[in-house]
């Protein structure tokens, strides 16, 4: 069975940031974690429209047309 998130980009190491996409719908979510703490919220465009990724490659990544 395929995992339906994919995790498509990091940054960080104690304060850690990452792109999370659901791969059924093409969401893409941000997640924030700071020590204890963290977040989860769908990423938004300039409109504040959720970012949307519609095909991937073999390892998640998002394929340029």
């Amino acid at each position: 069975m395929d995992d339906r998130f994919k995790r498509v980009y990091k940054q960080g190491a104690v304060s850690i940031m990452e792109i999370w996409v659901d791969t059924e719908t093409g969401v893409n979510y941000l997640w924030r974690e700071d020590g204890y703490s963290g977040g989860l919220t769908p990423l938004l465009d300039r409109d504040g429209k959720p970012v949307v990724t519609h095909e991937f490659d073999s390892v998640g990544l998002k394929i340029e047309k």
